[in-house]
């Protein structure tokens, strides 16, 4: 199994920006946290940051007969990407949304995902431990699909 984790804008910034609502951790620590949680799990990971929509909607896209599972942070482009909403549709691939933050507790223009309603579940608020919650979810749901193909190959 394989998920691929795709960051968005700025969060190549993390540890340096606004530490009073992302915290002092950096990506690349968030990210080896996880490759730790997948290797142990059995799970190929993969990572991807861009400040690009463009680059993120072509890297959801070569998600497609590549991974199994996408966990995504569309950080800003959450609340105003269409376009990245249509490629998660498009792959239809069980996917994650991640904050790091709680965006329900921030700015009136936060509180609006428009990446939401297409992904398997969202999780937000938790700090960087959200990406870990992220990795639970997003595994438990390929190990759903797998026994639920092996039932149906009976």
């Amino acid at each position: 199994m394989k998920v691929v984790v795709i960051q968005g804008p700025n969060l190549n910034m993390l540890g340096h920006r606004e530490q009073n609502i992302y915290g002092p951790m950096k990506l690349d620590d968030i990210h080896s946290q996880m490759e730790s949680f997948a290797k142990q799990s059995g799970v190929e990971i993969e990572f991807f940051q861009s400040n690009l929509e463009g680059e993120i909607v072509d890297r959801i896209q070569e998600c497609l007969g590549d991974a199994d599972g996408i966990i995504i942070n569309p950080a800003g482009y959450t609340h105003t990407s269409i376009a990245i909403r249509d490629a998660i549709s498009a792959v239809q691939i069980p996917t994650v949304e991640v904050h790091i933050s709680n965006i329900y507790s921030r700015e009136e223009f936060r509180k609006k995902s428009l990446i939401a309603p297409v992904c398997a579940g969202q999780i937000a608020g938790f700090g960087p431990f959200s990406y870990h919650l992220a990795m639970i979810a997003i595994i438990q749901i390929m190990n759903e699909i797998q026994h639920m193909k092996s039932s149906k190959n009976r």
